[in-house]
């Protein structure tokens, strides 16, 4: 008890680093403390590196080819902290089970083995500790490619190109199948070109993937995109309950309450227990981001992965807190400017004053988070418990009007 009360008074401290906190935290409300998951994080880190580093490989010739010119390319994106946080999952049991490192320095590439009926009834058989890793690693590859194709269409949809790094060396002039064209000037428009090639370069990467396997690869993905793309079809609506609410439209405020921080599920998750369905912004939020990780989750099982149902709550459930917490909590000004309803300027249209709103928003995000931690804790994961926690001690909530005297 003790040791657990004193590594709660460290993780309080803003001095120490944010890694540091975030276990020291954990152990602090759990008392888990699995010194292994340090390392494992530092591994995942590089080996996933590794693999986004094959992304944007591909991505530099086809910029290369359109612009005829050699090109440093980046894409800024946090999305991938999921499918990181799977690899290690698998990793991990996988070491438990083998009397040896199955985890080997050349990382599997390949289409992973699928199991059609493992949605429906579990996977078929035990994979071998080595198997395991094998298509955890091809699956996670083809999960960062496609959580990247998805971040960057948004993007791209929204006319949002500062995550879109680009860095074209001097000399030759741009080429386009063999043929002339004005060379990158940095304008508005090169941007969006350059922001299209990088994501057609991967959409087709990507589809040439699912072409090589089962019909029900491709289906699992494209119900989680189209269950987003059905909430983001909504926005235009969403926007103008916002406005006019704004005006103190109040049928416009009990939509707001209704349509979106207590609507219900129309086609209920599997994942989500009734206690998660009843949390605030439950269904929107599901629709808005957790829905993609669910998704995600959906092909590492059909690869024949045993992914527990503790485990796949704690990913949905953080990825949705962090989304209000960091994203949200960040963007209120901006999104409060520009009529954007999310969970945080919701509060502060709903609440009776900013200080509530405030106080708000902090408890609908330890709802979400709290119960990730303790889903992780159930799953084995101390890895992802850990991550949940760092979430949380990264926030700024002081960023919003109303925090408490």
């Amino acid at each position: 008890m003790v040791l657990k009360t004193g590594a709660g008074v460290l993780a309080d401290r803003r001095r120490l680093p944010t890694a540091l906190r975030a276990v020291l935290g954990y152990y602090a409300d759990t008392g888990v403390f699995d010194a292994a998951s340090l390392s494992l994080k530092s591994e995942i880190d590089d080996r996933t590196e590794a693999m986004v580093d094959d992304v944007t490989d591909r991505i530099e010739d086809a910029l290369e080819d359109e612009f005829g010119q050699p090109v440093e390319f980046s894409y800024d994106t946090k999305l991938i902290l999921p499918a990181q946080l799977t690899l290690g999952y698998v990793y991990r049991k996988a070491r438990q089970q083998a009397p040896g490192d199955p985890v080997i320095d050349a990382i599997a590439d390949g289409v992973p083995k699928v199991d059609e009926t493992a949605l429906e009834q579990g996977p078929a058989q035990d994979l071998a500790p080595r198997e395991m890793v094998v298509r955890a690693e091809q699956m996670t590859r083809l999960s960062i490619e496609a959580l990247i194709d998805g971040d960057m269409r948004d993007a791209i949809n929204d006319d949002e190109f500062e995550d879109f790094e680009v860095e074209f060396s001097e000399g030759a002039p741009s080429k386009r199948n063999g043929e002339r064209s004005e060379p990158w000037s940095g304008s508005e428009a090169d941007r969006r070109r350059a922001a299209e090639v990088a994501q057609s370069a991967l959409q087709s990467h990507l589809d040439g993937l699912l072409a090589d396997m089962p019909p029900v690869v491709e289906n699992a993905y494209q119900w989680a995109v189209d269950y987003s793309e059905a909430h983001q079809d909504r926005d235009d609506h969403f926007r103008e309950l916002m406005t006019a609410a704004e005006d103190g439209d109040k049928d416009a405020l009990a939509a707001i309450r209704g349509e979106y921080k207590f609507a219900e599920y129309d086609e209920a998750p599997a994942t989500l227990t009734e206690t998660e369905k009843e949390l605030p912004y439950s269904k929107t939020q599901y629709a808005r981001v957790g829905v993609l990780y669910d998704g995600m989750l959906d092909l590492y099982r059909l690869a024949g992965l045993d992914i527990d149902d503790e485990f796949a709550k704690a990913i949905v459930l953080a990825i949705i807190g962090a989304q209000v917490w960091l994203d949200d909590v960040d963007d209120y000004d901006d999104d409060r400017a520009e009529g954007q309803l999310t969970p945080v300027t919701a509060e502060y249209l709903l609440a009776p004053d900013d200080e509530a709103a405030y106080r708000r928003v902090v408890d609908v995000t330890e709802q979400y988070l709290d119960l990730a931690k303790s889903y992780a804790t159930a799953a084995d994961s101390p890895l992802t418990g850990v991550a949940v926690e760092y979430i949380y001690r990264s926030g700024d909530p002081d960023v919003l009007p109303g925090k408490p005297e």
